[in-house]
């Protein structure tokens, strides 16, 4: 039998405390899924390690994102922009057909 050892499932199963995720507060047992009631409201759940607790709360799925990836919303870092490729005849060109004096390719 091919157990992994204890140590490892508890290291896995700690890296994933608190996590954040987003369930749509929808009446009975409808349909859960974000993209079917994007205008929903959200409640926010923490995980503690054995089981998910409240943590929050959002009006709609927008919102909820905003919250759980708070990273999309931060400007991206404007650095130096990279150089164009320059001229030369590297192995993924195209490579240049020869030309006669006249200036078309050449045809036999």
């Amino acid at each position: 039998m091919d157990d992994e050892p204890l140590k490892d499932w508890a290291e896995r199963r700690d890296a994933k405390i608190g996590r954040l995720r987003a369930v749509p507060v929808v009446p009975g047992d409808g349909p859960r899924a974000s993209h079917l009631n994007p205008d929903a409201p959200r409640a926010i759940e923490r995980w503690n390690g054995h089981v998910w607790e409240p943590y929050g709360f959002a009006a709609n799925l927008a919102e909820a994102k905003a919250i759980l990836y708070p990273e999309a919303d931060e400007p991206t870092p404007t650095g130096p922009v990279s150089k164009p490729l320059g001229s030369g005849t590297g192995r993924h060109r195209k490579p240049q057909s020869p030309t006669s004096d006249g200036g078309g390719p050449t045809t036999r």
